[in-house]
Parts: structure tokens; sequence; C-alpha cells
């Protein structure tokens, strides 16, 4: 089968995500005019965090954060062990088996560079053997861990930066919200005082998201004085304020709509060089949140990025709803972008730090 014909189908696309409209703000009740007018007042910087009620305790986990990972990654785990152990059963490892695993390899997400590089280290050690099931698994997870390892690295929060700057970025619908979320428990749990910058003004409803979790974690809130305020605005004042209060961590959200990619590219520009006026070594870290459903569509996304901004790290989410996860390997064979954490459910300890092994056997379906 010519590959080239083979490739051409995989290719797709995604659509941009409409934008939620946005009700006009109540106005301000009047108050009495007192006989002699009072200085204006500052600006309010900070929004209160929501008013909720209190969630319900999570159970514990009954199962440990591997067998999680591996539940999550049993759609991926399917399509590919599959196809995989069918095409090699009790087979011999020749050239016409080695071109049918690339093919397969790459139907499963995990790219061309990385799927001839995985039949390369086949055909070098076990070129013309016949091969067992459980073989083929643990030689493919080997190959893929292999790739994985390099980029397999935990975001590095630096206190002496107070705070540390993380801009997060990617398209509407990935989970870049949920994602501040879940890493600001993470880190307010080792102790770090965190903030959320609500910089994407345009969308209510992630304002809205971001203020319920910071209400939860106990985070300080940057909430834009009215929907579609400026974000880089909003991002300098939250900076300046945040260094004034001794935060460690400031995690900014960002808008994500590229059906204007002009205008994104832009707005995140802009928000770049304000918040360099205050330091000029942030951002820190960009972190890009991609949705794993979306297969090689998260390859363009990458590239459409770093054309933008200097990305330095990629999160990886709703593994558990995909049968894509393999796409984490053409991720990190393409770019070699460090992988800090992937997400594999809805509750906060679902997302964790990427485990290049862990993730390699869990998407081979090995305990």
């Amino acid at each position: 089968m010519a590959l080239r014909d083979f490739f051409g189908r995989l290719r797709g696309g995604s659509a941009a995500q409409p934008e939620i409209p946005i009700p006009d703000p109540p106005e301000a009740l009047s108050a009495p005019i007192p006989e002699t007018p009072p200085p204006l007042p500052e600006p309010i910087l900070e929004a209160p965090p929501a008013e909720i009620p209190a969630p319900e305790a999570e159970a514990p986990a009954k199962t440990g954060w591997f067998a999680r990972l591996k539940a999550g990654l049993s759609r991926s785990t399917a399509k590919l062990t599959e196809s995989v152990v069918s095409l090699l059963h009790k087979r011999r490892l020749d050239d016409e088996a080695l071109e049918e695993l690339e093919e397969t390899l790459i139907t499963a997400d995990l790219g061309v560079a990385a799927s001839q590089r995985i039949v390369e280290g086949f055909r070098r050690t076990r070129f013309g053997k016949e091969v067992t099931d459980e073989e083929v698994k643990t030689a493919l997870a080997d190959e893929i861990a292999a790739i994985l390892d390099p980029v397999a690295q935990p975001m590095e929060i630096i206190p002496a930066r107070a705070p540390h700057v993380v801009l997060v970025v990617g398209v509407n619908g990935t989970g870049k919200t949920t994602t501040i979320a879940k890493l600001g428990r993470h880190y307010a749990e080792q102790g770090l005082k965190i903030g959320f910058v609500a910089g994407d003004t345009f969308r209510a409803a992630a304002v809205e998201q971001l203020q319920v979790w910071a209400g939860r974690t106990s985070a300080r809130f940057f909430a834009p004085a009215k929907p579609g305020a400026d974000a880089a605005g909003l991002a300098f004042d939250a900076l300046t304020a945040a260094r004034a209060d001794g935060l460690d961590l400031l995690l900014v959200d960002t808008a994500g709509r590229l059906h204007n990619k002009t205008a994104l590219m832009e707005e995140l520009r802009k928000i770049i060089r304000v918040i360099k006026r205050v330091d000029e070594t942030a951002p820190h870290s960009v972190l890009l949140v991609l949705d794993a459903t979306t297969g090689q569509n998260a390859v363009q996304q990458v590239k459409v990025f770093k054309e933008m901004v200097d990305v330095t790290g990629l999160a990886v989410t709703k593994l558990d709803g995909s049968a894509k996860g393999g796409v984490v390997v053409a991720l990190a064979q393409e770019f070699g972008l460090p992988v800090h954490v992937v997400g594999v459910g809805e509750k906060a300890e679902d997302l964790r730090p990427f485990a290049a092994r862990d993730y390699a056997r869990g998407l081979m379906g090995l305990d």
C-alpha cells in the first residue's frame, strides 16, 4: 500500500468554537451625594471569589494514579493493540510486516516520524523473528518510552521570581480554564500563594468558572472590569498586584479564537509586551493546553501557537475520552517540547505530571 496516499487520508481539521454571548453588567445602585464629595476610588482590580456552596468532599481514590491513567487510556489501548497484535501475531517480522506495522502506528495517531522510528527499532532487534502478543506490546512500550522520556519534564516553579508567571494558551475548548484550576489547587496544596487571571475577557463562562475555582482554592482572582476589557491591561495590573502581595504563582488564562489568527496573535504578543514592563523575565512559562480527542490536529495547533509565542511546555487533556492517546508520542517526536502534565478525568487529582514509562505501558495496556 502506498504510504503517500495513506498519509493523505489522515489529515483533519477543527472548527472554531462559537463565542458565548455576554449580558451587560447590572448598573451600580445610586447612593446619596454627600455634602463634600469624597476622592475618586482606586480602580478595583481583584474580584472577590464567587459565593458558592462548599463542594462535597471527594471520595478517596480507590486506585492509584497508574491504574487511573491506564483506565483513561483504555480506548487508545484498544485501538492500538488490537490492530498491532492481530497484524504481528506469531508472524515473522519481514519487510512486508514492518511496512504494515508502520501504517498501523500512523493510523493510531503516533505520527509518521515516530512510527518510522519505532519500526526501525523493530527492524534492528527483531527482524525475521516470530513474536508473541506480549512480546509485541512490551517491545512497543519500550520503543514508545524511549521517545517520550526526554520530554517528560515537570513544570518547575521558581519561588525567587515571586510570582512565577505562567501564560496558558490554547484553542477554546481544550480545557485551559480547568487546567489552570487544577494546577492552582496542586500548587496551593504545596503551600504556594496562587493567583488566577481571567484573561479570556470575552467569554463569560471562562471568567465565571475560574472565579468559582478561585473560591475553592483560596486563590486571588483578577477579573476584567467589564466583558471584553483589554486582556493585556488586566495582566499588567494583576502582575503588579501579585508582586506587591508576594504571590508565588500567577496563572494567566488567555483567549483561543483561532478563526481570527492575526488578532489572536497580536493579543498574545501584546500581553507579553505589557507584562515585561513589570518583570522583563516574564512570562516564565508558556503552557499550551491540547485536547487529545483532536488527534493529529493537535500537531497543527502546536505549529500555530509556536508561531505566535514561545511555547515552553505542553499539557494534554481529555485522554479518557479519546482513542487518540498516541498523539502524545507524535508531539514528543516532532517538537521535543516538555510534556508537563496529562489529564484523564474531571477531578483535580486526574491531572498529574507526565511519566514516560507509565504512559507507554498504560498505552499498551501493560501493568
